[in-house]
């Protein structure tokens, strides 16, 4: 695996393999590696080479009161991990590489960005957009792979590499978890074992939605009570926010139709952590991906 910190480099040998025709995958990250990382890392490697993950902590898409100087950040480790997975390229570049001084653009995707996630974390999805623009530019990869986990990240993408007309493809692969349900992220790092714990209460308020709907229940509201009566019985948790919303636009829905999210936010003790699970439907059946 070769290591490149720079833009110039990046650029170089991207725009080499790209011109001997080879299919460039990429996996953008900011480091503090885990299986769910891992899992968008293999299957880059079966679709694509080669295959580049970029490790960027980036500042403008957090908000001053969240957490940026204290993110896990585990370079050794990281680099040993995706050595060991024949992962081509690492580009781990610093902040003054990515956001030279006098830097002043931002990439706002409107509506998209302003809902849910982007209601909660103003400023959040626009910092996104725009070091995942760079990125791609820089890369130039033909695929982009996601974790459905941030599913209106994920859309958010796709939408902008649409709109802008970027000759990308954007994969959104399965969410990983550990044994007891728990969503893997790196923030779980800051969760004590009791909090680990009291934080599967994200998946079993899902799993609580996805056996109403296989019974039949249809009605948004009435999910959000399943939910939130789940909760209710982990005082250590605190919901931010649960909401039924239609997987293209991310509006609320009333009933089920089509293809929605049931998306959830939530503190545990200090660390906020997101979930979800995907209503998707065919024809008078729904099924449900935790």
């Amino acid at each position: 695996m070769q290591g490149i910190d720079t833009v110039s480099w990046m650029k170089q040998v991207a725009r080499r393999a790209s011109a001997a025709g080879r299919v460039i995958g990429f996996v953008p990250t900011m480091g503090a590696l885990h299986e769910g990382h891992f899992s968008l890392v293999r299957e880059a490697k079966r679709e694509c080479s080669p295959v580049v993950v970029s490790i960027f902590v980036n500042p403008t898409q957090f908000g001053p009161s969240e957490d940026f100087t204290k993110y896990p950040r585990q370079m050794e480790r990281d680099r040993a991990a995706l050595a060991k997975l024949s992962v081509d390229y690492l580009f781990a570049p610093l902040v003054e590489e990515i956001y030279p001084k006098g830097f002043q653009t931002s990439v706002i995707v409107d509506a998209l960005g302003d809902r849910v996630e982007g209601r909660a974390r103003p400023g959040h999805f626009p910092g996104v957009a725009t070091v995942v623009l760079k990125l791609f530019e820089i890369v130039r990869p033909n695929v982009a792979f996601f974790g459905r986990k941030d599913a209106q990240q994920a859309r958010i993408i796709r939408q902008m590499a649409r709109d802008l007309d970027l000759d990308v493809s954007i994969h959104t692969c399965p969410i990983v978890r550990e044994p007891n349900g728990l969503a893997i992220s790196s923030r779980n790092a800051y969760l004590s074992p009791q909090e680990r714990k009291a934080a599967t209460v994200l998946y079993h308020s899902l799993e609580a939605a996805r056996q109403a709907v296989v019974q039949g229940e249809r009605d948004a509201a009435q999910l959000l009570r399943t939910v939130h009566g789940a909760f209710r019985i982990e005082p250590g948790v605190r919901l931010d926010y649960a909401e039924v919303v239609d997987a293209d636009t991310f509006e609320p829905v009333v009933h089920l139709r089509g293809n929605c999210y049931v998306l959830l936010a939530a503190f545990v003790g200090t660390t906020r952590l997101i979930d979800n699970a995907f209503v998707e439907q065919d024809g008078d059946l729904f099924r449900v991906t935790i």
